[in-house]
């Protein structure tokens, strides 16, 4: 608010963490201006919707309550025009209220003062007007002391308007000295620590902060006073726009045991609630996961179990079956409860989809059996295949094996779809130049999702072997890899990485490029995921993940958090097979 009222600042840039004093910044200023510097001002809000419920919860509010601004605001009941809900008129300039999706509120008066709330919510374009806040700015030129205010909680890395204009921003971010040592620092979130039990659960209660320099734990109480004597500290030169970044650790509102609840909730949660904490708590734009793990480090998370066979917590089977030239590469996921996976076998075809050798080893591979850690044998339930290249050549072997068991996958980029999987659609195929009657069963998968998922489950954290010995679980998703994965296939499964680019309109999108030439490994698992999802597997019931491991004689919880395999007499442990839908 200094800044705000500092003539040297023109814009003010404030890219934080929701709920901790943005909006009420605003509110402040409009009050400020209306009682002692009356001009026009705007304040713009990502809707119509929005500006409609900003003005009257929380804006009329403080009129009404303010007494400095009681009377310069005409009564609300009044007839005379002043006070809209939109629109509010006092002596010596006026209140304009807009969205950011409505351009001809934007355009359509000169303005001083400009309040722009939540920017990285605003619409690509106002209409066909373009950016709504390059169209809002257009409306100060003609006033030479202007103000400009932008205000967000910052959305994804790359295509954010806040963390853009904080860039250009003096950067200042807000320094804590340690009541211990008197170390200046600012507050990150790897310095909020807590503990866990003997059992491996976490302790969000024991949450406090840690000294960088000298290790001293701040409780919430300690924390609150530090900040209290904290400084704002500029990165970069001061060139007319001052710029601000706040997280939720400051926040005299908020107990890090909230914080620590809420992070551990959206790291079970998938990357959607990970989005929402890395957001609206930490104040940080979201990288869609897009970083590619370290294939050395995979190297070392390696498990040991017998080759050829499935682990106690791999439930059922699926295949993820990606097309060259010369060859096709199939890989064997084995998956349990909350999307953990095994993977259990990797297999080179050679030929082609030019060779019928090769569609028919293919065919055998499909009836193949896998030993269950019970001594079950286990088939493939579904195996997905990538329909890009040789289409009608894939469509044709689909068709003769049957759809029951095998699944045509086309895949599709982007983020925002409303399914990772849709379909299947009937897809007209050619052979020889026969029209048939009824085309193939093709899905659609959105590779980008499952791409983002895949590299969020292998960065996860895992429990070291001390706490695997207590009793720790490995968490939900959690990738596990064999001991006879060889560097090339772990540099395969590590070979893309997102990016942002622009498109020819200028806009920021997201797109996942490669990293090395070769990613057979990270496409066939890929096409395995999708067909677990094809599958049901993450729309299962409780009740069916307990039917699985009834059928193999599975106890869901057993020695470090993995499933075991309950005991049995000599006669019911010899290998047998299991008649269902997942096993053969």
């Amino acid at each position: 608010m200094d800044a705000i009222s500092d003539p040297a600042a023109e814009t003010v840039v404030i890219m934080s963490s929701s709920q901790i004093g943005k909006s009420e910044a605003i509110l402040n200023m409009v009050g400020f201006h209306i009682d002692h510097d009356p001009a026009p001002i705007m304040v713009v809000m990502p809707t119509e919707r929005d500006a409609e419920t900003w003005s009257k919860d929380r804006f009329s509010p403080m009129a009404r309550d303010t007494p400095c601004l009681q009377d310069k605001i005409a009564n609300p009941k009044s007839r005379d025009g002043n006070n809209k809900i939109l629109h509010k008129r006092f002596p010596g300039g006026h209140l304009t209220i807009v969205g950011a999706n409505a351009p001809s509120g934007l355009a359509s008066r000169p303005i001083r003062l400009l309040l722009c709330d939540e920017v990285d919510r605003y619409p690509f374009s106002a209409g066909a007007e373009g950016d709504p806040v390059n169209l809002a700015r257009k409306r100060t030129v003609t006033f030479w002391n202007r103000k400009i205010v932008l205000v967000s909680t910052p959305t994804n890395k790359g295509a954010s308007r806040i963390e853009a204009a904080f860039e250009e921003s003096d950067q200042r971010r807000f320094w804590v000295p340690c009541p211990e040592c008197g170390h200046d620092q600012i507050l990150t979130w790897p310095q909020v620590k807590w503990d866990k039990g003997e059992d491996g659960r976490h302790k969000p209660d024991t949450a406090r902060y840690h000294c960088v320099d000298c290790d001293a734990a701040w409780r919430d109480e300690t924390r609150w006073a530090a900040v209290s004597k904290g400084h704002w500290v500029a990165e970069q030169p001061f060139a007319g726009t001052a710029g601000f970044h706040l997280n939720e650790i400051y926040s005299p509102w908020v107990r890090l045991a909230a914080m620590v609840k809420t992070f551990l909730s959206a790291r079970a949660g998938g990357d959607d609630m990970m989005k929402t904490f890395i957001n609206t708590s930490l104040g940080e734009t979201w990288m869609e996961s897009g970083e590619a793990p370290d294939w050395q480090r995979l190297q070392g998370q390696k498990e040991e179990w017998a080759p050829g066979t499935v682990p106690a917590g791999g439930l059922f089977l699926t295949a993820g079956a990606d097309v060259q030239k010369d060859r096709i590469e199939v890989d064997v996921w084995a998956w349990g409860r909350g999307l953990q996976s095994w993977l259990i076998d990797h297999v080179v075809i050679e030929g082609g989809p030019g060779d019928p050798a090769c569609w028919q080893k293919l065919s055998e591979f499909l009836g193949q059996t896998w030993q269950h850690a019970s001594g079950q044998q286990l088939t493939i339930a579904k195996l997905a295949i990538d329909t890009g290249y040789e289409t009608s050549a894939v469509y044709a072997w689909a068709r003769q094996v049957g759809f029951g068991q095998v699944a045509p996958v086309k895949g599709l980029e982007g983020f925002n779809r409303a399914s990772p999987v849709t379909g299947p659609t009937f897809v007209d195929a050619t052979i020889g130049g026969k029209r048939l009657r009824r085309g193939a069963r093709l899905w659609s998968v959105a590779t980008s999702t499952f791409k983002a998922e895949t590299y969020r489950f292998l960065r996860q954290d895992r429990p070291t072997p001390e706490e695997i010995t207590a009793g720790a679980e490995f968490s939900a998703g959690t990738v596990h890899l064999p001991n006879w994965t060889d560097s090339e296939w772990l540099k395969q499964l590590t070979a893309e990485q997102l990016v942002t680019v622009k498109n020819k309109r200028g806009f920021a999108k997201l797109e996942w490029q490669k990293l090395r030439e070769r990613n057979e490994a990270l496409d066939c698992r890929v096409y395995a995921r999708a067909a677990a999802w094809i599958a049901g597997a993450d729309r299962w019931s409780e009740a069916r993940w307990a039917e699985l491991e009834r059928q193999l004689a599975v106890e869901a919880r057993g020695p470090a958090g993995e499933a075991s395999v309950k005991p049995t007499s000599r006669a019911s442990a010899r290998r047998r097979m299991m008649r269902s839908s997942y096993m053969g």
